[in-house]
């Protein structure tokens, strides 16, 4: 495990995906921007900027992910507006959701979540009227959004229409990965998000969502790897601060999916556990992978 390259000014950041271009893309909340690594040399630059930046200190916000569609850029931003515990914060004129970026370089509003989850308001007890939107995945020619406080999974068109597909109790969605037309997810779990919380599960159609692993705590993300192998990340072990604040530094772990349904630690030549700092995304290519942490560090893990 090496280190490839750091981005943004020290605040939380989340989210990734690799491009057309075969650059890792990663998202900067506190500068509303989008940026570029690439994945040999680190460089890092700026590839589209002008999203609404976050509201919150010390919290996730603004643009959280993004996926592309053939060569066109979508990014998810939460966390810029909206009423918690009743007083708003950030600004109104800034929009929770779905924004496309147009080849000037703007960015233009594809589907407002925000309001969405106010008019739709989820059935377990909430504090944040516009939800916490984290993850966004392309499915099916649409966007499938985890919003960690609502509790559930939305599907997004393209053109602004928005349902829910799944909904949970209080188990904090978090990450998603599309392969081969399955749809997998990640649960941070409830506080404390204990190891027994953490858990991978696969949506279906139809049916109710399938538990496929659990053992890991404040699970993140996950992602296919090499071999069909489900990977995840553990954040680690959580601070306990209070509600929505991260993992201990040094305590997340790259786990990958067992057949009996356990999540075993990735250890290294000489059979000791990875270690890393408070991860919130991942991106495989090939047998390596790409852990994006909360600081802004992005990791290489090769040879898996």
């Amino acid at each position: 495990m090496t280190r490839l390259a750091s981005f943004g000014s020290g605040g939380p950041v989340t989210g990734s995906t690799i491009g057309p271009d075969g650059a890792l893309y990663v998202t900067d909340g506190d500068a509303g921007s989008v940026l570029r690594i690439n994945r040999r040399s680190g460089h890092v630059t700026t590839y589209a900027t002008g999203l609404p930046r976050k509201a919150l200190p010390n919290a996730i916000g603004g643009p959280v992910d993004i996926a592309f569609v053939g060569r066109t850029a979508y990014v998810l931003v939460t966390l810029v507006s909206g009423k918690a515990f009743g007083q708003p914060f950030g600004n109104s004129a800034d929009k929770n959701g779905i924004y496309r970026l147009e080849r000037n370089g703007s960015f233009t509003l594809v589907a407002d979540i925000g309001k969405w989850s106010v008019d739709n308001p989820p059935v377990p007890a909430f504090f944040i009227d516009t939800g916490v939107q984290y993850a966004m995945e392309v499915y099916r020619g649409r966007f499938l959004v985890t919003d960690g406080h609502h509790n559930r999974v939305l599907s997004v068109t393209r053109h602004g229409s928005i349902n829910e597909i799944a909904t949970f109790g209080n188990q904090v969605p978090t990450g998603l990965e599309v392969a081969k037309g399955r749809v997998f997810i990640t649960q941070l779990g409830p506080n404390p998000h204990v190891p027994a919380t953490g858990r991978v599960l696969e949506l279906r159609r139809g049916s109710d969502p399938r538990v496929i692993a659990s053992g890991a705590s404040m699970l993140i993300d996950v992602e296919r790897g090499p071999g069909g192998k489900l990977y995840a990340l553990s954040q680690g072990q959580w601070d306990g601060v209070g509600e929505g604040s991260p993992a201990l530094p040094n305590t997340g772990r790259l786990v990958v999916v067992k057949r009996n349904g356990s999540l075993a630690p990735v250890v290294d030549g000489r059979g000791r556990e990875l270690v890393l700092d408070r991860p919130t995304a991942m991106e495989f290519v090939g047998n390596t992978a790409y852990v994006v942490s909360i600081n802004g560090t992005v990791y290489k893990v090769s040879n898996l």
